[in-house]
């Protein structure tokens, strides 16, 4: 059995195991027992009453979070030469075509987001083997496929994220990081669970929001009162 660190004792002595916190207090708490020497990041688990094996009640999505996630996030563009400049332009940090796609069959994988155009599909598909299994095919469903690349860029760079229900039923995602303001952390996480909610597929039956638990990066989690994302 793993030992326990004293670091770890301590954070969860602080927690109340019994008790299911409203969103502000368990900010303040995941901040209090945050003590990694590096700006941890602050997550959200949320456990869903849906069936993900079902194509109807499949939950994905986006939500641009009001402060960001924290992260600086590397994007790479892959279109045509004339939308090249559109994308240098919002701030892309790579763009191309033929040479990125080269790349990633290389096992190249240096970036978070990957934006394309519907035109150079026929390219960007056979990287699926790829770019599926870590998350990074883009997806006409979250804005990384359009003709639009200088808004998407934009979007991204500003704080946009993709989330979508894993196997269990629950959605991972990051809200920021652990030095933002406390309020700024609430309504990070307010946007993204109203946001889930919005999404309810209607062969949901029961209970949709089922558990909502928030972490930082090596912290315990912290059961929060799902209704206190709505009020």
């Amino acid at each position: 059995m793993a030992k326990i660190t004293r670091k770890r004792k301590e954070a969860l002595s602080k927690i109340d195991r019994t008790k299911t916190y409203p969103v502000g207090e368990a900010v303040d708490l995941v901040k209090e027992i945050t003590q990694s020497k590096f700006n941890a990041s602050v997550d959200l688990d949320i456990r869903l009453g849906v069936d993900p094996r079902k194509a109807n009640q499949m939950v994905r999505g986006t939500v641009t979070l009001p402060h960001g996630t924290g992260k600086t996030v590397r994007v790479l563009v892959l279109c045509s030469p004339d939308k090249e400049d559109e994308a240098k332009e919002a701030g892309a940090d790579y763009v191309g075509l033929d040479e990125y796609v080269d790349k990633i069959k290389g096992g190249w994988t240096d970036f978070d987001v990957v934006i394309t155009t519907p035109n150079v599909m026929p390219k960007v598909g056979p990287l699926g083997r790829i770019l599926g299994p870590r998350g990074l095919m883009p997806n006409p469903k979250t804005g990384t496929v359009t003709m639009d690349v200088g808004n998407a860029v934009n979007d991204v760079k500003a704080g946009k994220i993709d989330f979508k229900v894993d196997k269990y039923g629950i959605i991972h995602s990051a809200i920021g990081k652990a030095e933002f303001a406390p309020g700024k952390l609430v309504e990070n996480a307010k946007e993204l669970v109203q946001t889930i909610i919005k999404l309810k597929p209607a062969a949901s039956k029961g209970t949709y929001v089922r558990s909502i638990f928030m972490s930082s990066t090596m912290s315990p989690g912290i059961k929060i009162e799902p209704k206190s994302f709505t009020t």
